[in-house]
């Protein structure tokens, strides 16, 4: 599976961004697929994810509410809306696709994109 991730930018505090993934070779809608995101000078850190079907998913504690995580398989392309953003959700952001689960573990998912950037201004 290749994922192609796109979106990013620079938003104010308050704004909105909506950031979609989509990927090609495998069947996608085999796979659980999920973001993660990594600020400068931290480790990777797991943002959403969604289930095959898109009947399940999970967020870190720091974006529920303000993040929502969806998919249309018939597109092969996962997306991460993002509202109330604030200056610590500024990262490079990465779609990721695995078949262990509703996992925040790096570890758990074999297939990355290439990130994009997302800046939040104060």
């Amino acid at each position: 599976v290749q994922l192609q991730a796109s979106g990013g930018g620079l938003v104010q505090a308050g704004g909105s961004l909506r950031l979609s993934c989509a990927a090609s070779g495998r069947t996608f809608s085999s796979y659980f697929t999920g973001w993660f995101r990594q600020a400068p000078g931290k480790k990777r850190e797991f943002v959403a994810s969604i289930s095959q079907s898109g009947g399940s998913t999970y967020y870190t504690d720091s974006v529920k509410g303000r993040f929502t995580i969806s998919r249309d398989n018939a597109k092969s392309t996962v997306y991460l809306q993002m509202n109330s953003l604030k200056p610590e959700d500024t990262a490079v952001y990465y779609c990721t696709a695995g078949t262990r689960g509703l996992s925040t573990r790096i570890g758990s998912y074999d297939y990355w994109g290439q990130g994009t950037q997302v800046t939040v201004s104060s």
